[in-house]
């Protein structure tokens, strides 16, 4: 782990609850109990990343980066109609942070987030490539997908890895 500048030039910034596809550079900043999820083909080098806040929609379809079953949902069908298909799709996750030290269980909404997407990506037949997910600690990515599907992560602490 080393410190070091976190600067993408070209990418493009994926809101809170947003998700985009595509094979250009992808970031999104200030995930904390959220979830960076990216989608990676790893035959196209194309993908998408969305910026999960909430395990579940309850029927809510306007934002689908929002949520993570609409999420992995609309990201899917999103690489599959690009012409991707499900077996070479691996994902990557990274967040699910613990944010506030009196959260209990059941307040942990990055514990939550985590568990919902784990459950949905098997559900996808999608197997977990890499993650960093949980902590006390606040992250930003960045996404390549035409790099193989490289994924830098810069923590609050000003640390960076790569993925």
């Amino acid at each position: 782990m080393e410190k070091r500048i976190f600067i993408e030039d070209n990418a493009v910034i994926i809101g809170i609850g947003d998700y985009c596809v595509g094979t250009f550079p992808m970031a999104t900043i200030g995930v904390g109990s959220c979830v960076a999820l990216i989608l990676h083909d790893r035959l196209r080098s194309t993908g998408a990343l969305a910026h999960v806040m909430l395990p579940e929609s309850c029927g809510v379809t306007d934002r689908p980066g929002k949520f993570a079953d609409t999420a992995i949902e609309a990201m899917v069908a999103e690489l599959e109609g690009t012409g991707s298909a499900r077996s070479h799709i691996v994902a990557k996750i990274v967040g699910g942070a613990c944010m506030f030290a009196y959260s209990t269980n059941t307040l942990n909404i990055g514990r939550k987030n985590v568990d919902a997407i784990r459950n949905l990506l098997k559900e996808h037949c999608i197997r977990i490539e890499a993650e960093e997910t949980g902590g006390r600690i606040g992250r930003s990515v960045i996404y390549r997908p035409a790099e193989s599907g490289r994924l830098t992560i810069k923590r609050a602490d000003g640390t960076c890895i790569d993925l």
